[in-house]
């Protein structure tokens, strides 16, 4: 009998394994795909009339469940490293990083806020998801704050690190926030990192601070609950601070403090 666990929990690490494996080849192929860029880059136009060319079979086969794109921007003007990448999911509005550690993924947007939570760039299913924005965030007038949504799972990807800014030195130490969306390239400073949580809608929590439904300030007394409450709430000290106009992303991941815990770093856009 113990001679067959044993088997049995040797054979579930092998599977478990050869999944991870699987899971980090195809992070590394995205992360590549962005990355390598040739100075002659056709344009995307080109790219889709050729598309047997540039996307993988896999890619190709997609059963696209996630519903149709939010909109469908000129992408001649993506930014040339992530052509490929929107040729292969169209659903993609971004990239985002965190040097030094390993928060370097795509981000997507669906009319489904719920699709990625269980499914890869490639739209298989996975319980890793993929980071993902919901369909309301403005990314490209661009609106004052967009919250970008992740697991926090205990193998570290996705935004399984994030909570290590409850460290303030760790803060100090990771203060750029890089986004890239399809256009733009965006620089953020962290500012507050904080534990929060989803709030019932079947009691009366108006007088919470919900810091998810903050997308854009229609006047001073807007931004400032959204400001003030952030930076009372922070658990760290980054000595940034904002003013009315200032724009915002905000990561939000799981916590186990409360029921529907969130963990939560916002940063301040800067042109540094």
């Amino acid at each position: 009998m113990v001679f067959i666990l044993c088997a049995v929990f040797i054979v579930i690490g092998l599977y478990q394994y050869n999944e991870n494996i699987k899971k980090s080849s195809k992070l590394r192929e995205l992360k590549e795909l962005s990355a390598a860029v040739p100075t002659d880059y056709p344009t995307v136009s080109e790219n889709l009339s050729q598309s047997e060319d540039i996307v993988s079979a896999e890619a190709l086969s997609i059963n696209s469940v996630s519903d149709e794109t939010v909109d469908n921007p000129d992408v001649d003007d993506i930014l040339p490293e992530y052509r490929e990448l929107y040729a292969i999911n169209p659903d993609m509005v971004g990239w985002l990083r965190i040097a030094g550690t390993n928060i370097d993924y795509p981000v997507v947007r669906c009319n489904d806020n719920e699709y990625y939570l269980s499914h890869d760039f490639y739209k298989k299913e996975d319980k890793n998801g993929t980071p993902f924005v919901k369909a309301i965030a403005d990314l490209d007038t661009p609106g004052d704050n967009f919250v970008v949504y992740a697991h926090n799972m205990k193998n570290g990807t996705m935004f399984g690190s994030l909570d290590n800014y409850e460290s303030e030195d760790y803060a100090l130490e990771h203060p750029i926030i890089e986004f890239d969306t399809l256009f733009t390239r965006r620089h953020y400073r962290v500012i507050s990192v904080f534990r929060s949580e989803v709030y019932s809608e079947e009691v009366d929590n108006e007088d919470k601070f919900k810091y998810y439904e903050y997308y854009h300030a229609d006047s001073p007394d807007e931004f400032n609950y959204f400001y003030e409450n952030i930076m009372s709430l922070s658990e760290v000290s980054t000595g940034i601070t904002a003013d009315y106009g200032d724009r915002f992303i905000t990561l939000s991941t799981c916590a186990y403090h409360t029921s529907n815990g969130r963990f939560v770093v916002v940063g301040k856009e800067v042109n540094d």
